[in-house]
């Protein structure tokens, strides 16, 4: 893909990069990736190549992933905190070799860990990319519902879309990470637009927050649960966010206490909503306005169906499948997002997963309806909401609350059932109160841990019902 090549170089003197490490140019990066290119040819890593990549966000990471690609490999991006997982994942992507860039220090080729991992034969799927070189990725989805997916991805259908000419870039913050088809996404949608990526060593609101200052960064992508924590913690109000002009949230639903907290405290600033799957790339939105969580979805390439209140899409960007999962697409080409929506003409707004619906003695609860309203209540520093079985309703609403100073969990359970019983039609209240004693409610990936069993929780009070 020549026009990736092209563009990158026309962008010349642009500043690709910032960070504590200073910043890089484009003309800068191509040299970077030259070296790269070298030291992946010396490493014996061909086209067809099946590569781990242990890695975090830096502007030579960037090149040794650029590096990779342009050598017609399919890269395996995986994060220090699944180590425990990287065996299995490696022989899931019949990997053949593996690259640990240094977590500290300088980062080049005399510093990256190489592992030769031996002949292993692709996975039939990954075969035609394989015999053609061409690049590609496989990413594992999160496994919040189950085990995770290995999830083959063509890096020609993924980029396609950038290949119009360049629109505006921002100086963006990447904060999720790599092995996160969002995280792709965003880096991609940056550096082939003449953008500026801006990168930070800790995901901490504190230094999500200093890295917006000291850097000047105009677009950050996260998560609600990571704003939901920024809000709570206060940090905000301690730097100076002005350059910010626009934040868009994905990956889970958006309480809609805290999409109003963040627009009260950040007004000036673009609340953007963004929908997208491993499984079918990142589809293009546009928010009713800052305040709403209805969003028109769909771009060039992507079809749409509602069916019986699930959201259902046909994508040219989708994946070639699973390599350790059957293909969930039906016979022509249609994949069930597990998402329930709501449409109002040209927009849609997302309820929740259906996996995640708690069922009542036959009605509904939608965790994130709960969670929204929860957190208006004081003292709560944060809350997941679970379904929990239940021998006389089947389930019942599970609430483990973070709190923000200590307080008597007998005091606290009071209060909380108080509000809800005032607030909230009976089947909603909480029938199962708990207090997190270590400190968050939220995965590395900054989203909500929605399937932890009861009998792992820490329990700070007795059952409410």
């Amino acid at each position: 893909m020549s026009w990736i090549q092209e563009r990158l170089r026309g962008f010349g003197e642009r500043e690709i990069s910032v960070g504590d490490d200073g910043a890089v140019t484009y003309a800068q990066f191509g040299v970077k990736v030259a070296h790269w290119r070298k030291a992946v040819d010396a490493w014996g890593i061909g086209a067809g190549d099946r590569v781990g990549l242990i890695c975090d966000y830096h502007i030579d990471v960037v090149a040794l992933l650029q590096a990779l690609i342009e050598t017609g490999c399919v890269v395996v991006p995986l994060a220090e905190d699944d180590r425990s997982l990287f065996d299995e994942r490696l022989t899931i992507s019949c990997a053949t070799k593996l690259l640990g860039v240094a977590a500290d220090g300088p980062i080049s080729p005399e510093t990256t860990e190489f592992r030769d991992l031996g002949e292993v034969p692709p996975h039939p799927l990954q075969a035609p990319l394989v015999e053609a070189g061409r690049p590609g990725f496989v990413i594992f989805t999160s496994g919040s519902t189950g085990k995770g997916k290995a999830v083959l991805l063509d890096y020609a259908r993924m980029v396609d879309k950038f290949q119009d000419k360049a629109r505006d870039a921002f100086r963006t913050l990447l904060f999720l990470k790599l092995d996160h088809i969002g995280g792709l996404n965003t880096l991609f949608s940056v550096i082939f637009n003449g953008g500026t990526i801006v990168t930070c060593g800790s995901r901490q609101a504190k230094d999500i927050c200093a890295g917006i200052e000291r850097h000047r960064v105009e677009l950050l992508p996260t998560t609600p649960s990571f704003l939901t924590m920024l809000l709570m913690s206060g940090v905000h109000r301690q730097h100076d966010l002005s350059s910010l002009k626009v934040i868009t949230y994905g990956t889970e639903v958006m309480p809609n206490s805290t999409l109003a907290s963040l627009h009260q405290a950040l007004p000036a600033v673009m609340l953007k909503q963004t929908y997208g799957l491993s499984e079918l790339g990142i589809l293009s939105t546009k928010s009713k306005d800052s305040t709403s969580k209805w969003m028109k979805i769909g771009g060039a390439g992507f079809e749409l169906q509602v069916r019986e209140g699930m959201l259902w899409i046909r994508s040219a960007q989708a994946m070639l499948g699973y390599l350790n999962a059957p293909s969930p697409f039906d016979a022509d080409g249609w994949y069930d997002t597990g998402d329930r929506v709501e449409t109002d003409g040209e927009y849609f707004q997302i309820l929740g997963r259906e996996s995640e619906i708690i069922n009542v003695a036959g009605e509904k609860v939608f965790p994130i309806e709960i969670e929204s309203f929860l957190l208006t209540i004081d003292n709560v520093k944060d809350v997941v909401v679970r379904e929990k079985k239940s021998p006389v309703t089947g389930q019942m609403v599970w609430a483990e609350f973070l709190l923000d100073r200590e307080e008597e969990s007998a005091v606290f359970k009071r209060r909380v059932l108080e509000e809800c019983r005032r607030q909230l039609a009976p089947f909603k209240v909480p029938g199962f109160i708990t207090i997190a004693r270590d400190g968050t409610l939220v995965g590395s990936r900054f989203k909500k841990i929605r399937r932890t069993k009861p009998e792992d929780a820490v329990r700070a009070d007795a059952p409410t019902a």
